[in-house]
């Protein structure tokens, strides 16, 4: 007998040799049904794995990551099982589990179609219908060598190479497809009960613009087809919410072909990045903050003492001046600590709390460039807290509050994840344990539910990120706190203490809006290009029946421009059908009908976006309720 200790904390006696799937099927056949795959001692693996040994188990669900790639990476199996049977001469690449889906990436003569995608979706069901059961095997290397050259496989057969000689491969079984894979996957074909083609695209193998360019399909699974259906309305939601595509229509960005991945804000789309800085920088002062600036282009020395040449360089733009070398920076906080020391500083000074909003450059592949979301160039709102260690957890209250106070403005939840120290990292391990516990502390002391991504922290330190929660349900990291006790020791920062000697602070680097272009295309999403009254490029459009009414209109307007509401005039020779249509189409949160009888009376007709026909007016009342909604930043 062995004994095996639960999540919850209990130990069950179970016989030696026991599959993981029979103990979930001892503890309830709810958990049996819905479990995928299992945790050993820390470890992902399948539920038809035998226990010889006392351990630690976990069984995951659908609702767990590792059970949702066990899940997705199934799927993908299964896609290329369908591809092989239906176009045989194919070679297969690789086929990952990917955030909200999977996969393949395959070489073949043969060009796929949308209808293409149709036939393997049929396929698919087939092969979920036969529920053959997924089998590891485990051969040498040489064996595995042998095995993907016979069948002319000669993608498997390069990863198996770059593998060391005494490995021993794991390949997966189903019906009469096998695949080099490390696994885990879920018990059968038949576990998998949604698939859906989503996709076609081209990649070259292993990222390499060198190597051949291969076909891949993309798509998603879920364990009910309920839930898939959820997720394919929600995504037809996200194409109409689009930001490329309501940037173009409302006017706010571009992407030129002269400059890909940096972005053109046209002069709408410079309102709302002027107007979320002035929020910022309101804000900013609200909490203490002093606003910096510091150069774009550093020497070359400063990147190799920051860590940023070793562990960031390929990211990295250079230029040489002088015959000296010199950087683009791709992060603000070498600039905010050469600030730091252009003075001594006291016990007293301290918390010192900087802030930056700093244009910063950064190396992406042209392949993942994606409007706003992913860029070469942007705006980090970037702050950076020197403080005493005994000011941790204060100040990483005050910046969680800091952040409640924004997020709240646009209506978006969050959840926070805590992020430990990774492989390559600056310091030793007991301060990172120091950082890291002060982070846990401060979640915990707020009572903050929180999940752990060991391994995940910046190269200087451990890190909290905040994910937003949109009106679509869809999450976006934007905010972070990281705690950093390894810049300091680089740069020997310093303050005197009360004992009169030097010691070190402390420092916490952290962003709000993460990048202020990325926020734009996030709130373009959420608000989908209906912006709240405070932030709409337009705020009101005031719109004459005819022409011998447009004096009353431009009165009107200059006006409100007086109180600096964004007003314009329509004073095209259209039917006022016409102009509010438009109005609508545009999103401008009011419009103002006037004719004869506004003009004598002094009143407007107003229109308010997604509620409508408001009737009649004063003009001065209508201002007057405008201005209160934009103070109170109203969503």
């Amino acid at each position: 007998m062995i004994h095996v200790t639960l999540k919850d904390g209990s130990i069950r006696e179970v016989d030696k040799g026991i599959t993981l799937l029979k103990i979930a099927e001892s503890i309830s056949r709810g958990l049996a049904k819905s479990a995928l795959v299992a945790k050993v001692d820390g470890k992902v693996t399948e539920l038809v794995r035998t226990l010889d040994h006392d351990a630690k188990v976990e069984f995951l669900t659908f609702e767990d990551a590792e059970g949702r790639d066990a899940l997705r990476h199934s799927a993908s199996h299964i896609m290329a099982q369908a591809v092989k049977r239906l176009y045989g001469d194919v070679k297969l690449a690789i086929g990952p589990a990917i955030a909200n889906g999977f996969y393949y990436d395959i070489d073949t003569a043969h060009t796929f179609t949308p209808e293409d995608l149709e036939k393997i979706q049929a396929e698919i069901e087939k092969i979920i219908k036969e529920d053959s059961p997924i089998e590891r095997i485990e051969i040498s290397r040489d064996e595995a060598l042998k095995l993907f050259r016979e069948q002319g496989e000669i993608y498997k057969e390069e990863l198996i190479r770059d593998l060391p000689e005494d490995s021993v491969i794991s390949l997966y079984k189903q019906g009469e497809f096998s695949d080099l894979c490390a696994g885990p996957h879920v018990v059968s074909t038949g576990k998998v009960k949604a698939i859906r083609l989503q996709s076609l695209a081209g990649a070259y193998w292993r990222g390499d613009v060198k190597n051949k360019m291969l076909q891949r399909i993309y798509g998603t699974a879920f364990e009910k087809k309920a839930d898939l259906e959820e997720h394919l309305k929600m995504l037809e939601e996200a194409a109409k919410r689009d930001h490329r595509k309501l940037g173009r229509e409302l006017d706010l960005f571009s992407i030129q072909d002269e400059g890909p991945g940096f972005p053109f804000f046209h002069p709408k789309g410079m309102v709302i990045r002027n107007e979320l800085e002035a929020f910022w920088r309101k804000l900013h002062i609200k909490f203490g903050y002093q606003e910096i600036k510091t150069p774009i282009i550093l020497h070359q020395s400063l990147w190799q003492q920051s860590g940023h040449w070793d562990h960031y360089r390929d990211n990295m733009y250079f230029t040489n001046i002088d015959g000296e070398g010199y950087a683009v920076k791709p992060m603000n906080c070498p600039g905010g600590i050469l600030v730091y020391r252009t003075q001594h500083h006291s016990y007293r000074d301290l918390p010192l709390r900087t802030a930056e909003l700093g244009l910063v450059h950064r190396h992406e592949i042209s392949g993942a460039l994606h409007g706003l979301m992913r860029v070469r160039s942007f705006t980090q709102d970037d702050a950076h807290i020197f403080m005493l260690p005994s000011q941790i957890k204060q100040e990483i209250q005050s910046v969680i509050d800091l952040f409640d106070t924004v997020y709240g403005v646009f209506g978006l939840s969050y959840h926070a994840e805590l992020s430990t120290k990774p492989e390559k990292a600056m310091g030793s391990d007991e301060m990172w344990d120091i950082a890291t516990n002060a982070l846990r502390e401060a979640l915990d002391a707020r009572g903050m539910d929180y999940k752990v991504n060991e391994g995940d922290g910046a190269f200087y330190g451990p890190k909290i990120d905040f994910h937003l929660r949109d009106s679509i349900g869809r999450t976006w990291q934007c905010g972070t706190i990281q705690l950093d006790m390894q810049m300091p020791e680089k740069f020997d920062l310093n303050y005197i203490g009360e004992d009169g000697q030097k010691h070190r602070p402390v420092m916490i680097h952290r962003v709000v809006y993460g990048s202020i272009e990325r926020f734009i295309g996030i709130l373009i999403e959420h608000f989908a290009g209906a912006f709240p009254t405070w932030l709409a490029p337009v705020q009101v459009r005031i719109l004459p029946l005819t022409d011998r009414h447009l004096d009353y209109a431009e009165k009107l307007a200059a006006s409100m421009r007086d109180k600096d509401v964004r007003v314009e005039v329509d004073a095209r020779n259209e039917k006022i059908g016409y102009k509010i249509r438009e109005g609508q189409m545009e999103k401008v949160p009011y419009l103002l009908v006037v004719g004869d009888k506004e003009a004598e009376a002094g009143t407007v007709a107003v229109r308010k976006r997604s509620v409508g026909d408001l009737g009649s007016k004063p003009a001065e009342q209508f201002t007057a309720e405008l201005l209160e909604e934009i103070v109170a930043k109203k969503q």
